[in-house]
């Protein structure tokens, strides 16, 4: 058998010749001669293939959709195809499996390796359009790229689709549920008119950089969160395969100008001077609050704790026969959990609220709003002091307590530390710290609370916590 007939049987197999073509070899010798003669090929392209082609290439073109060589099928060979493969050409077959099923396939090699592709059910390809299909498939190939896995990807969401998402898998990680409501709020006033209908695979650098430059610079502080919102959307789309590249924040925040300072006074919870709080806490109860409302404030102001914190404490965090609060880590803004000892006047106000509790669940809260079940909110505490006339807020007490600290007695500073849940910046130090001290913070929450109450004490004013009302 001829070399010339051994490729032109080659072929036939791969689809790229059709059974007259056979017929016409009257013997082998003369196969080389007939593929010269025939107008479909070209000889000297046949016979300059490699033993392992990258990508096989068939028959020369001649006429045809797209340059597509005619070939054996008609759409009435289609119509009526009877179960089976049936070979168009170059790789182009129909295979029957039923009266209905009927569908397009393209046999082609990829790096040597047979590869049979789907172009689609004939019922909704006709066979000028399965051609038209091959032809790209094929060049594709021969350019490099992969067709098949482009067809496969997933059309990427809009960026409004992918920040919900976002917004719903991360439920848990939220601090509290204004911390929740916010996160999908600032996306929805500054970032959804913008880029809400975007694909998120389409969101560059500079369309990012647009939606936070009105802002950057009249509302410093929001811009940085929703700068910072955007690209956890869209790093999330990387994950998940929508982008091919993360989000180049740095580059961004270089393409803004640079936000002013913040004024000194600006930038902490203003506080009440430690030496004012005993006089705070002698007049406390002639504030215009609920009982419920005015025991959160003062059992917050005596752990030293969030106002966040206190107000979503929930009974199963308890013990009283332990003087113990276990914050898990979940609700601390550090991620650890901490435990708070309990003064006296701090066990005294948990007992005054089982007193009042609506349900006997573990799992209920100990200072519940207006709405059971539901936490009172963090302007409840705030409005308190504003209707005494007080400009400072509940988290600033936190700030008197540790001046407290450091300028009224001899307690070290890694112990109100401590006390007030802070992380230890220095690693070195980090790594030695790992007990939370805990005995020596209950000595130094009661001497805490004697301080709280010493003008009230000197007054002989301390009303027994069981009859307020």
């Amino acid at each position: 058998m001829s070399a010339a007939f051994r490729l032109a049987k080659s072929l036939w197999r791969r689809g790229c010749l059709h059974n007259r073509h056979f017929r016409a070899f009257p013997n082998p010798p003369q196969g080389a001669e007939f593929l010269k003669k025939t107008p479909f090929f070209h000889f000297r392209v046949l016979h300059s293939l490699s033993p392992s082609p990258t990508f096989f290439v068939g028959p020369s073109v001649g006429p045809g959709t797209k340059g597509y060589p005619v070939g054996k099928l008609t759409a009435k060979k289609v119509e009526h195809a009877k179960p089976g493969s049936h070979i168009d050409g170059q790789g182009l077959m129909l295979v029957v499996s039923s009266a209905k099923a009927r569908k397009w396939i393209l046999r082609i090699q990829v790096k040597g390796k047979r590869r049979d592709i789907g172009l689609g059910s004939a019922a909704d390809v006709t066979l000028s359009e399965a051609r038209d299909l091959a032809t790209d498939m094929r060049k594709a190939f021969k350019r490099g790229e992969n067709p098949v896995a482009e067809r496969k990807k997933k059309p990427a969401p809009t960026f409004r689709v992918a920040a919900e998402a976002v917004h719903i898998e991360h439920t848990k990680a939220w601090k509290n549920d204004k911390h929740r409501a916010q996160w999908l709020s600032s996306l929805e006033a500054y970032a959804f008119p913008k880029l809400g209908d975007t694909p998120i695979n389409e969101i560059t650098g500079p369309d990012v950089r647009d939606v936070v430059s009105d802002i950057w610079l009249t509302v410093p502080e929001t811009a940085r969160r929703v700068l910072q919102r955007i690209c956890k959307v869209l790093d999330y789309g990387h994950s998940k395969g929508w982008r091919e590249i993360e989000t180049p924040l740095r580059s961004i925040k270089a393409g803004l100008p640079k936000q002013p300072e913040r004024p000194e006074e600006e930038k902490h919870f203003e506080a009440m001077p430690w030496a004012d709080v005993p006089g705070f806490f002698a007049g406390l109860e002639d504030l215009s609050a609920t009982e419920t409302t005015r025991l959160c404030l003062e059992f917050t102001i005596l752990t030293a704790c969030r106002s966040g914190e206190s107000r979503g404490v929930r009974w199963s965090e308890i013990d009283l026969k332990e003087k113990t609060w276990t914050i898990p880590a979940k609700r601390m803004k550090g991620r650890r959990l901490h435990r708070v000892p309990l003064c006296d006047r701090a066990v005294a106000i948990l007992e005054r609220m089982q007193e009042l509790r609506r349900t006997k669940k573990a799992s209920a809260l100990v200072f519940e709003g207006r709405t059971e079940g539901n936490p009172m909110s963090d302007m409840t505490l705030t409005q308190i002091l504003r209707r005494a006339g007080l400009s400072c807020t509940p988290h600033g007490f936190r700030s008197s307590f540790r001046d407290w600290c450091e300028e009224s007695t001899s307690y070290p500073a890694r112990l109100a530390e401590k006390a007030l849940a802070h992380a230890v910046r220095d690693k070195t130090e980090a790594a030695y710290q790992r007990g939370d001290l805990f005995d020596r913070r209950r000595e130094l929450m009661t001497a805490w609370e004697t301080f709280c109450f010493s003008e009230r004490r000197a007054a002989g004013n301390v009303t027994p916590i069981r009859r307020a009302k």
